[in-house]
Order: C-alpha cells, then sequence, then structure tokens
C-alpha cells in the first residue's frame, strides 16, 4: 500500500465520520517560539488551550512536520527522520475517550477492502495511565485482551504543554512485528530492547487543568470544562508496515534516494554501516530540504534558513565521504520530487524553482569546503609549529559555525594531516550553543505564554469590534487597564498601562503592517498610544502612556487614530503589494513574496529570487510600480472562502495562518490579488510615488528591496536631486555631462594615484639604500630597525623590509624591522634571512614581542611577519624590543 494511498485512506475515513478535513499547514510555524511545525496539533494548539475557538468540533488532517533538534543524530538509527507526516484526529467538546479508542481501533484493524488498514487486532499492545480506568474499559470492550494493555505512571503517559493549562493521559497503540525484531514483551513493558513493537498511533486525552509544577510534579486542578482529543498517528510508521519493509527509510517515497546514491556512489545500501547510515542521512535530508524548499524556506545563516543550509550541506557532504565528489543534488532532488508529488502535487508544479534554490546552495557550499579547507590548513599548520598534537576544540567550532564547515570533514581531514581534534571541547561550545537557542526560545515561549489575564477579559467583555476599516475615531470606553500583568482601578500621568476598550479604530500590528499610532482622550486624562496587539485572537489591547492626568476604567474615551500616520501607513501597505506585482511582472511568478514590513513612509519586501537585479532591472521594477500608482487603479477588499480566494488567484503568503474566510486585497483586477487583514489606500494614485533605495541579500536564494513611499520618496528624489546640483555646480557641467566627468576626474585621480606610489616607491628604495650602511651587531646579528615616514601601509612596509634584507644578503645573520604610523595606528613589519633563522630568530615571533608593547598583536611566517596596535607613541620602544629580544636569543 503506497504512502499516499495511507494518507487519503484517512482522510476519506474522518470525512465520512463527520470530521472536518484541515489542509495540511506550513512546515513553518506561526508560534514564535517554533521553527517549524514540529507536530500534527501544532496548528490547533489554540484551540486545545483555549486561546480560540475551533469552527469546527470535529478536524482530521495529514500534516506535514519538522523536527531538527537532534539532527546529527539522523541515520544512526532507522527510526526518526527529520521531515515525517502526522496523522491527526481531533475533537473539540464533542467526542472524547469512547470514540477516539472506537476510531482508532477500526481504522486500524478494518477491513482493506472498507477503506482501512487491516492490521492484525491480535498484534496491537495498548499503553494507557494506570489511573485510567475508563480508557482500560473502552478497550477492553472493544476486544483489546487486557495482557495487552499496558498501565504506566503519569511520569511515563502524560500529556501536559509544560506549563499551567490542559494536560491529560494518553492511549499509545504499539503493533507487535514478530520475534524476528526483538524479546517479547514482559514485566510490563511493551519496549524491552529492539524494534519489536512500534509505536504508531498516540491518542492524548485532554482531560485535566494542571496546576504548577516541575516535571509531572504538579496537581491536577480539575476535570476541564471542555475536554478535548488530540491524536497523531506516524504516516511513515504505518507505511513500512503496510509495505513490508523495514524502516521508514525503505519506503517507496524516501527509497529512491537511496536507489539514486547508490548509483552514484557505487556502494550498495546494506553492505557496510557507515555507508549506510551516510545514504540515509541523504535520503532524509534531500526530502526535508524538499518540503521547505517547497514552503517557501531559503538557505541562510540563522533560524529557519540555517536549518536548511545545513541539511543540504550535511547531504553534500554524505556524498563526499562516499567518494562522490561531483555536483550531486541535481540527481538527488528530481527523486525525491518525483516520489513526493503524489501525495503533494504542487512540487512538481514548483519543481524549476525549487531546484534552482537547492542547486545554488549546493554550488555555494562547495565553494566553502574550498575556503575551508584553506582556513583548515593555515590551522593545522599553526598546530604543527607550535608543536601540539590537536586541533583546539575553538578551531573547530569556529570552522562548523563561521565557515559551515562540517565536524566530520574536520576530523576526517585532520586525521589524514596525523593530528586530533579536540572534540570535547568543541561538543561543549556546541552545547552550550544549543543551551543558548533553547534559552532564548523559552523566553520567547515565555512571552507570549501568559495569556490567562487576556483570556478573562476576552470572556469577561467579549471581543473587540475592530472599526479600523471604517473610520478613525471611535466613542467608546475603558473596560479594563492592566499594569505588568495585573488589572488596575486607574493609571497615572507618566504611567504606561494596557488598555482594552469594547470597539477601537486603531489597527493592531500584523501582516507586516506596524500598529496605528494615536491618543485616547477621556474627560480627565489623555494617552498616548504606542503600539497595538492582539495577545490573544479577536481580543485588541492597546499599550498607552498617560501624557496628562488620569484615567480610569470605565471612563468615557474617544479613540483617536493619527490621521497622518493612518495615511502614510495606508500607502505603505498598498504600495507593498503594488511592488510585489510589479516583481512578479517583470521577473516572473517565482519572484514571491516571503516576507514583508510597512510603516508610513517606508517599505521592505522579502521574495524568492537566487541572484542579485542588475541595476536596469531594479529600474523597471521602479517603473512598472511607478505606472501602477498613475493608473489609478480601484483597490477593493472582498470577504470569501479561503478555497474560493485561491480559486480566484489570490495570492496565500507563506508562513501566513489564515481563517476560512478571508479578505482579498485586489489592485487593478487580477494583477495584483492578495490576501490581506491590513489597512489600504481607496485608489492605487493615493501612494503618490514609491522610490526603491537598496537591494541586498537576506540569505541563499532571498533578496530584499526596501523602498521610500510617498512624501519619504519624493524627498529622497529631493536629496538626490539637490546633490546633483551641487556636484554640476562645483564641477562645472550640465547635469547629462555629469556621470562622464566624474569618470574622468576618477581616471585622474587613480593616474596621480599611480605616481605617487612611484615616487614614494622610488623614496623608499632610497631609504633601503642607505639602511644597509646603518646595520649594528647585535652578538653576531645585523639588525636594522627603523621609523618609516614615507610607508602608506603594511604592503609600503612590507616592500622595504624585503628589500632591506635582500640588499644585506646571506653572508651574516639579519633582521630587519621597520616600522610607520599607519593612519593613526602603529604598523611593523618585520623579516629574517636564513642565516638569522638557523640562530632561532622567527620573524613571528619578534613581531608578537613587539606587538605586545604597540598594544596588540600580530604574527606571521618564521621569515616574514607583521603587526601592529594602538600606541604610536611606543613605536621607538617597540623597535627597541626587537633588539633586545635579539640580544637575549643569539
Amino acid at each position: 500500500m503506497q504512502t499516499s494511498e495511507i494518507a487519503t485512506r484517512w482522510v476519506d475515513y474522518f470525512a465520512k465520520n463527520d470530521h472536518h478535513i484541515a489542509p495540511s499547514a506550513s512546515l513553518v510555524s506561526p508560534d514564535p517560539s517554533l521553527l517549524f511545525t514540529v507536530a500534527g496539533m501544532v496548528p490547533f494548539i489554540p484551540y486545545i488551550i483555549g486561546t480560540d475557538t475551533s469552527p469546527h468540533p470535529r478536524i482530521a488532517s495529514v500534516q506535514k512536520c519538522i523536527r531538527t533538534k537532534d539532527i546529527e543524530e539522523v541515520g544512526k538509527t532507522t527510526r526518526h527522520g527529520t521531515f515525517f507526516q502526522m496523522l491527526g484526529n481531533f475533537s473539540f467538546g464533542d467526542y472524547f475517550k469512547e470514540g477516539a479508542i472506537n476510531y482508532a481501533y477500526e481504522f486500524l484493524t478494518g477491513p482493506e477492502a472498507e477503506g482501512n488498514l487491516g492490521f492484525d487486532a491480535e498484534r496491537f499492545w495498548v499503553t494507557i495511565w494506570n489511573e485510567d480506568e475508563e480508557a482500560f474499559s473502552h478497550l477492553t470492550n472493544i476486544g483489546v485482551a487486557p495482557e495487552r494493555i499496558v498501565k504506566l505512571t503519569r511520569e511515563e503517559n502524560f500529556w501536559d504543554t509544560g506549563q499551567p493549562g490542559p494536560a491529560g493521559p494518553c492511549a499509545e497503540w504499539h503493533y507487535d512485528r514478530g520475534p524476528e525484531f526483538g524479546p517479547e514483551a514482559v514485566g510490563g513493558t511493551v519496549d524491552p530492547g529492539g524494534d519489536r513493537y512500534l509505536e504508531v498511533w498516540n491518542l492524548v486525552f485532554d482531560q485535566f487543568l494542571r496546576g504548577e509544577g516541575a516535571g509531572k510534579d504538579y496537581p491536577l486542578i480539575r476535570e476541564l470544562d471542555q475536554k478535548a482529543i488530540d491524536t497523531g498517528a506516524g504516516l511513515e510508521r504505518l507505511a513500512y508496515l503496510k509495505q513490508g519493509v523495514a524502516n521508514m527509510y525503505e519506503i517507496d517515497e524516501v527509497y529512491p534516494v537511496i536507489a539514486r546514491a547508490q548509483a552514484l556512489s557505487g556502494k550498495t545500501y546494506g553492505a557496510d554501516e557507515a555507508d549506510d547510515v551516510r545514504m540515509r542521512v541523504v535520503a532524509d535530508h534531500v526530502r526535508s530540504a524538499l518540503m521547505l524548499i517547497g514552503d517557501g524556506v531559503t538557505p541562510g545563516n540563522e533560524g529557519r534558513g540555517f536549518v536548511l543550509r545545513r541539511l543540504i550541506r550535511r547531504s553534500v557532504r554524505a556524498m563526499k565521504l562516499m567518494g562522490v565528489d561531483e555536483r550531486t543534488m541535481p540527481e538527488l532532488l528530481p527523486a525525491s520530487i518525483d516520489a513526493m508529488s503524489a501525495t503533494y502535487p504542487e512540487l512538481a508544479a514548483n519543481r524549476a524553482k525549487i531546484e534552482a534554490i537547492a542547486y545554488n546552495e549546493e554550488d555555494a557550499f562547495r565553494r566553502t569546503l574550498v575556503a575551508g579547507t584553506t582556513i583548515f590548513d593555515t590551522a593545522v599548520a599553526e598546530v604543527k609549529r607550535s608543536g601540539s598534537k590537536a586541533l583546539s576544540g575553538a578551531d573547530a567550532f569556529t570552522l562548523h559555525d563561521t565557515y559551515g564547515f562540517p565536524i566530520d570533514i574536520t576530523l576526517e581531514m585532520a586525521s589524514e594531516q596525523g593530528i586530533q581534534v579536540d572534540e570535547a571541547k568543541f561538543r561543549e561550545l556546541m552545547k552550550e550553543q544549543k543551551d543558548r537557542a533553547r534559552a532564548d526560545a523559552k523566553a520567547k515561549k515565555g512571552g507570549h505564554a501568559d495569556v490567562g489575564v487576556y483570556l478573562g477579559l476576552k470572556e469577561a467583555e467579549g471581543l473587540t469590534e475592530f472599526r479600523a476599516y471604517q473610520e478613525l475615531t471611535t466613542a467608546t470606553e475603558i473596560t479594563a487597564l492592566l499594569k505588568d500583568g495585573v488589572t488596575v482601578p486607574v493609571a497615572s500621568e507618566g504611567e504606561t498601562v494596557e488598555v482594552v476598550l469594547p470597539q477601537t479604530p486603531f489597527y493592531a500590528e500584523s501582516g507586516g503592517q506596524e500598529a496605528d499610532s494615536g491618543v485616547i482622550r477621556s474627560a480627565h486624562g489623555t494617552l498616548e498610544v504606542i503600539d497595538v496587539q492582539r495577545p490573544v485572537k479577536g481580543l485588541v489591547v492597546h499599550t498607552c502612556t498617560v501624557v496628562e492626568g488620569q484615567v480610569a476604567q470605565g471612563d468615557q474615551v474617544s479613540a483617536e487614530v493619527d490621521p497622518e500616520w493612518r495615511r502614510g501607513a495606508r500607502q505603505a501597505h498598498s504600495g507593498t503589494h503594488i511592488l510585489h506585482a510589479a516583481l512578479r511582472e517583470v521577473l516572473g511568478p517565482d519572484a514571491l513574496q516571503s516576507g514583508s514590513y510597512n510603516k508610513p513612509g517606508y517599505l521592505r519586501l522579502d521574495f524568492s529570487w537566487p541572484s542579485a537585479l542588475s541595476v536596469e532591472t531594479r529600474s523597471e521594477i521602479e517603473e512598472v510600480t511607478n505606472r501602477a500608482i498613475r493608473a489609478d487603479h480601484a483597490v477593493t477588499a472582498q470577504h470569501m472562502s479561503l478555497p474560493e480566494a485561491k480559486e480566484w488567484g489570490a495570492v496565500a503568503l507563506f508562513g501566513e495562518t489564515y481563517d476560512e474566510t478571508v479578505r482579498v486585497i485586489e489592485i487593478g483586477g487580477p494583477w495584483s490579488r492578495e490576501l490581506c487583514g491590513g489597512t489600504h489606500v481607496d485608489h492605487s494614485s493615493q501612494v503618490g510615488l514609491v522610490a526603491l533605495s537598496t537591494e541586498s541579500s537576506v540569505g541563499s536564494g532571498s533578496r530584499r528591496i526596501e523602498a521610500f513611499v510617498g512624501i519619504e520618496a519624493f524627498q529622497k528624489l529631493a536629496a538626490e536631486r539637490a546633490l546633483v546640483s551641487e556636484l554640476t555646480s562645483t564641477l562645472k557641467v550640465q547635469p547629462g555631462e555629469l556621470k562622464g566627468r566624474v569618470e574622468k576626474v576618477l581616471e585622474r585621480l587613480a593616474e596621480a594615484e599611480k605616481q605617487l606610489a612611484g615616487y614614494r616607491q622610488q623614496a623608499m628604495q632610497q631609504v633601503a639604500a642607505g639602511l644597509v650602511d646603518k646595520a649594528v651587531d647585535v652578538a653576531g646579528i645585523r639588525v636594522v630597525t627603523h621609523v618609516s615616514e614615507n610607508a602608506a601601509d603594511a604592503d609600503d612596509l612590507r616592500s622595504v623590509v624585503t628589500d632591506v634584507r635582500a640588499r644585506l644578503g646571506e653572508s651574516a645573520p639579519s633582521v630587519v624591522a621597520i616600522a610607520a604610523d599607519v593612519n593613526g595606528r602603529p604598523q611593523i613589519v618585520i623579516a629574517t634571512n636564513q642565516g638569522a633563522r638557523d640562530a632561532g630568530l622567527k620573524a613571528g615571533d619578534l613581531v608578537k614581542a613587539a606587538s605586545s608593547i604597540l598594544g596588540g598583536g600580530g604574527g606571521g611566517k618564521p621569515d616574514l611577519a607583521q603587526g601592529g596596535g594602538q600606541d604610536v607613541e611606543q613605536i621607538p620602544a617597540a623597535l627597541a624590543a626587537v633588539a633586545s629580544t635579539v640580544a637575549a636569543r643569539a
């Protein structure tokens, strides 16, 4: 049974049982504490924890998931991978334990001919909480033998969010694969070692409200008023059971990549454990990279982009370790696209774009390997020079973290050089980095977790009536004031508080648009609105500073949006839509927005594109944008269902989550249709003007355009015009002649600099000739020290130092040290001849001694080294230190 058929059977089964079928959410999680969607229940967390109400009492889904916490362990076992698909069914105040257990049993063991999976019921074991008699009763009632129901403690079988809120026991379904996979279950466990008992489905019963406590040591305060069911079945695990293969790497959606890796490398899967691990890494990571790129992620140096970059680079590295030095993604990725397109046809539709991003990243990594190898060789040379036998953990970490050089390659190359790597220190530094990342994620989560007070306000006061689309001023009242998360009756001048109103004209920050600015006035005080957010869906909270008098709960107020701010915000947001449409017109449909930010006078738009835009292309995009503005297109908003919007051609941006009813902004008919909740102008001409300012990279395959909008765009162009006017006046030319005149001035300047360099070189050669006669004997070593007045940079110093050394010859050991004040900072270059080096005098050691006096550092090779520092006054002392060091060592 193909993997896609199992997914189809799941959807059909639960649709038949009155479940709304939710499409898979993006792998890009909307939860700020998560990089990715890590479980099937993530899109439904607001319904489970009560921050939002589900529009359907029953939901089922096939959810794409990514987990990369232990990415280095992928492939070492056959149970886990980074990308997986979670089958889920959910109930919110509808059926509970009996219904969930009945559905699981029927779908798993019912006849294949009736749309089920047809597993042998006698091979299922179920683990439950040892106090859950209700689940035990339902399981025995449907025919699960009591001896195959294993009761576990709360530590082993209980779900919670890690903080006060919903919690509950589980019923975990395990399939007995038979004695060839391990020993029989004894002693109350279904995991005695081996892969015999495979967990395929977990039913979570959200039954209780838990209190404070660490781990599983917390009180169960009471049963929830509205209980929920949250289940997850592993599609890949069901697939390899139904396909009769050993593990997930051998199913129809994964193995084709392993087959291609075998063909490229000449290796045979199953013949060597090390190569098997590498092929599993390749198969998993290529598929995960494919799915991430398909959901709009592009390679980068942080966050999601960095994870994608690691996945692609680890794949390339694994193939390299199997002896494949050529490009491999053009061979591996198409195999994965073909395997996954049956379930996700959009992959085939976006094939060219996905391939371009992946192939560009592989090419970049191949260049990184060359650069990293150079840096590695330098580090190894220093290790050998110092007499050490190991590359430091810090150097290995720098290679990994800064240059993207995998630790496995570092270890392999170090072994080839006959040195070790301080891997323990490397792992320690990696752990510190991960701990920092976890702490940051926890901090982000904490900033969004304590929503109880807002939920209480929402329940007590109802939803905020959002009037931002209709008006700028609303007569209303203060229903709540909060300070530091606690409700207060009054706020006085100078205090910053959160204000809840039953109606508001203020736009809450979302969709890339910054929150509105303005004031809230009462008879006794004035509040300046500095931020507007929705901490829970449907409730708008205004962060304000009391700038005059005092305000109290219950005060009648006038909520007033700054009209100039709103005008600028509308211009910028509509300008963003117009620029996005212009990008797609000029570059094609692959130039899809991946993020944006706009506020009055300014917009920023990130989009998928593999390379920098030429000046001509930027000009064309700017012209198309402003022609659309001048065309005075009508800007309209329409509400419709999400499927209707997509059928209508509206652009849904990756990473965004949408309700079933969405708002579509249309500009110029089908030319620009986007799902959007922001505020917009009524006609495109009201945007005024868009002036592009910068275009830059924000990661592999992703670009960013920044622009000024409206009066700020005019001011930018006016400033540039004033600059041109000043230059034409200074150079005494007409504007049309300015470019040619500047080019001639630069040519003359370059020629003058070349002549000056020649004069300076002649002067230094004359100095070099004179310095030979000034060499002094220091303990049998000829030493030349000098402060140069002509050197413009370190290159000049190196030139004169090597000239003097050559003139001194090899008739006697010689050391040459010359220093200079270069732009206010001391620089020193030292050279030694072979005789000096034979006497134990190395340029690098001498530079370090001098640079320490200059307040800096330096280094280099035994024959030539340079250094510098902070204090030019210490140059004579530094040169004296060179002579004294020679005397001490000679």
